[in-house]
C-alpha cells in the first residue's frame, strides 16, 4: 500500500530527485513492514487442542465421587476426582484421557 501511494505522489504531485525518493522511501517501509508483520506471525505455536486444557481451572457440576462432569472453558467434559469432588467446586485439570478429564481439587 505504501509503494502504491509513494508511486502516485511521485507521479501526480512530486517533481525532481522527491520523485524517486517518495518511492524508494515507500518501497523501503513497505518491506519493513511486511516483514515485521511476518516475524510477529510466527513467533509461537498456536495453543489449540484438548492438550491445552491442562492445568486450566474447572467448575464441578455434577458431583465427581470418582466420575462425574466438569465445566471448562464453557465446555462440559466427563472427568474422574479420585478425591471426590461436589458441584461448584473449582478443581485443576491434571490430564486428558480420551474424552475424560482427570482432575483434582485446587491448592487456591
Amino acid at each position: 500500500m505504501l509503494t502504491l501511494v509513494s508511486i502516485l505522489l511521485a507521479v501526480f504531485v512530486l517533481d525532481g530527485p522527491w520523485r524517486y525518493a517518495a518511492v524508494v522511501t515507500g518501497v523501503t517501509l513497505d518491506i519493513a513492514e511486511n516483514l515485521v508483520l511476518l516475524w510477529w506471525s510466527r513467533r509461537g505455536r498456536a495453543a489449540v487442542g484438548v492438550e491445552t486444557l491442562v492445568g486450566a481451572t474447572a467448575v464441578v457440576v455434577t458431583p465427581c465421587r470418582p466420575r462425574g462432569q466438569v465445566r471448562v472453558a464453557g465446555e462440559l467434559w466427563a472427568a474422574e476426582c479420585p478425591e471426590g469432588a461436589d458441584p461448584g467446586d473449582q478443581v485443576e485439570v491434571r490430564a486428558v484421557d480420551g474424552l475424560e478429564l482427570r482432575v483434582a481439587r485446587s491448592l487456591r
